[in-house]
């Protein structure tokens, strides 16, 4: 089929993402459109360059930001922009409202802050009644706890606390997210879609971490939890995300509960595997962009992805 249209999504540090790009285009492809990837980066020395337009970007903070954005959109034609680290996510929020014709599958910018502060998180957790490990808020502690800085990821950071005396040794209590620990437990992701135009979940693939490099997982497997895709519906719909959500949940395995531990707003690194296994999110996206709802997806069970270093060259 010859290509009749053209679409063209910016990736806001989409640096390593190449699996990823390469999924959107063959997304793009079986709808009869060609589809252009360009990632804002501060080098261009990135590997995306290998399937993708690299331009020159801003950190995130920068004063600038949307001034420079919005002029990269209109000199590329951007009609589609994803972020795919943290500090971007709010940024793609705030961009859509400056240039709504931009399709960009992203909660709010105000909801987006609030899942990347782990105490503000928890309370937004907590109000909608989904279950979170007890937080410690003062008083005497139920031992062994664990400590995580409000803000952060990959597990950096983090404090075990075993004794009141290591509780106390800790300065600023307010800086950390202070919850008991749950020592034997079953960590799972879950990679997910919902609808920025009916709100409604579209996609939820629980899936086990095998191996992570990083923070990331280089080797994950899908897995069948009804109760896991359950709640994280349930979650999805109380807290009102929408776009591209990866949730992260641990399961009790002394009595079995499932605790929500943190919400990622965007794409996670493993969602490959998601799509792999039978949830089209980058298709969803590129319908959603234009205009078509598209339907809810299934998923396998049992589909497993090993990721690997591949070397890109660039001559200096």
């Amino acid at each position: 089929m010859t290509p009749t249209h053209t679409v063209n999504i910016l990736f806001l540090g989409g640096a390593k993402r190449v699996a990823m790009g390469r999924l959107f285009i063959d997304a793009a492809e079986r709808r009869g459109m060609k589809c252009r990837i360009f990632s804002s980066e501060i080098t261009h020395n990135v590997p995306i360059s290998s399937i993708g337009t690299v331009v020159e970007g801003r950190r995130w903070t920068d004063a600038d930001i949307y001034d420079h954005l919005s002029a990269l959109c209109t000199r590329h034609h951007i009609n589609i922009v994803i972020p795919f680290v943290d500090g971007a996510v709010a940024v793609a929020a705030h961009l859509n409202t400056l240039l709504p014709d931009i399709f960009t599958p992203t909660a709010s910018a105000e909801l987006a802050e609030r899942m990347f502060d782990k105490v503000l998180a928890a309370e937004t957790f907590e109000a909608a009644g989904l279950p979170v490990p007890p937080t410690w808020h003062g008083g005497t502690p139920s031992l062994p706890l664990i400590a995580k800085p409000r803000h952060g990821s990959a597990s950096q950071g983090l404090i075990m606390i075993d004794t009141e005396a290591q509780l106390q040794d800790i300065s600023t209590p307010a800086d950390y997210l202070i919850q008991r620990r749950i020592d034997r437990r079953e960590e799972i992701s879950v990679d997910c879609y919902v609808s920025r135009i009916s709100g409604r979940p579209l996609a939820i693939v629980p899936r086990r971490r095998l191996e992570v490099a990083g923070g990331e997982a280089v080797r994950t497997i899908t897995i069948d939890a009804p109760d896991v895709v359950a709640l994280v519906d349930r979650t999805l719909r109380a807290t009102g995300l929408q776009g591209a959500v990866t949730v992260q949940l641990i399961r009790d395995l002394d009595d079995n509960r499932l605790y929500i531990m943190e919400i990622n707003p965007r794409l996670g690194g493993g969602a490959v595997c998601a799509v792999h296994a039978g949830a089209d999110i980058p298709g969803m996206i590129l319908d959603e962009a234009a205009g078509i709802l598209p339907g809810p997806a299934a998923y396998r069970p049992g589909t497993e992805i090993a990721r690997y270093l591949q070397e890109v060259v660039f001559y200096n």
